[in-house]
């Protein structure tokens, strides 16, 4: 049977429902207030499904709104996948699928199960993020894998939800909608194609982005055996536009780099042949860019 709590939980005395400690993945009981990273809680359920516990969090932040979903396990071990308004909508669907097709397999048996156990698969995708939708079977029973990952790479995470309770978690995330809706909010346009610029023997990547925390930049910088990155906030770009511009203005007026070349190649502005140093242009929103000659360098989330 399934325990469902609505909202925060109260503080009475007396009350048996126990506070967990919060932990990384942000304080899901602060409802009304802010959170870390700016989030705000608007509702919480909570699910008990055998022996695991699964937290049903609205988390809104500037960016919008999304659902935090956490599975604690018997042995207190914690996981969570995020998804946004539109990709819950499209996962309660899916459990409504994987449930019906759950209740025709009959008993099990270990005859027909296939070598990985896998006995239906799905994929959604959202943005930067690709959702594989498992349902296995082992000798512990029958269960759905919920895995998150990143598009062209990325650490994975996943939940596992008992088949018996498939038909709970959905309707639980359908309550939720009903009352928050499906529209993620944030930016609505399409953002803009990646640049790349090459300086001697290094290649520089210019890749935008947006998660659940917002739109971001992601700066590569690629040599034979070597990459690093640094990742940009949308709200810092002026801030860094800035700074850049008043460096070179500052060794424009000492007499250095005054000739820098401002010749497109390869998407970027690159300084001549044999300068050593580089003016280029960031991208905004509604820059025109040229395609991302690299386009298995994506970012991962921020933190």
């Amino acid at each position: 049977m399934a325990i469902v709590a609505t909202g925060p939980p109260p503080d009475q005395p007396g009350n048996s429902f126990k506070r967990p400690k919060r932990c990384a993945f942000s304080a899901f009981y602060s409802s009304g207030q802010q959170g870390q990273q700016g989030e705000q809680e608007l509702a919480t359920k909570m699910l008990q499904i055998q022996s695991k516990r699964f937290y049903l969090d609205v988390k809104q932040n500037r960016r919008g709104r999304f659902i935090k979903v956490a599975e604690i396990g018997a042995d207190g071990r914690r996981s969570q996948i995020y998804l946004a308004l539109s990709t819950a909508s499209e996962f309660r669907n899916y459990l409504s699928t994987f449930s019906d097709f759950y209740a025709s397999l009959g008993p099990p048996s270990s005859e027909n199960v296939p070598d990985d156990g896998k006995l239906k698969s799905e994929v959604m995708t959202k943005d930067n993020r690709r959702y594989y939708l498992d349902l296995k079977e082992n000798t512990r029973g029958r269960f759905l894998r919920v895995s998150q990952t990143i598009t062209r790479g990325g650490p994975r995470t996943q939940i596992a939800i008992p088949a018996q309770g498939m038909i709970e978690f959905r309707d639980a995330l359908t309550d939720l909608l009903e009352e928050y809706g499906t529209d993620d909010g944030g930016f609505k346009g399409d953002l803009p194609e990646g640049r790349y610029m090459r300086v001697d023997s290094k290649n520089f990547y210019f890749d935008i982005g947006q998660n659940n925390r917002g739109i971001y930049m992601r700066i590569s910088e690629v040599k034979a055996h070597f990459r690093t990155a640094i990742t940009v906030p949308e709200k810092s770009w002026a801030r860094f536009r800035d700074i850049f511009a008043d460096y070179c203005e500052r060794m424009r007026e000492r007499g250095a780099g005054s000739s820098v070349g401002m010749n497109s190649g390869g998407g970027g502005n690159v300084l001549p042949e044999g300068r050593g140093s580089v003016v280029a242009q960031v991208p905004s929103p509604s820059t025109s860019q040229q395609p991302n000659p690299n386009p298995n360098l994506d970012s991962p989330l921020m933190k």
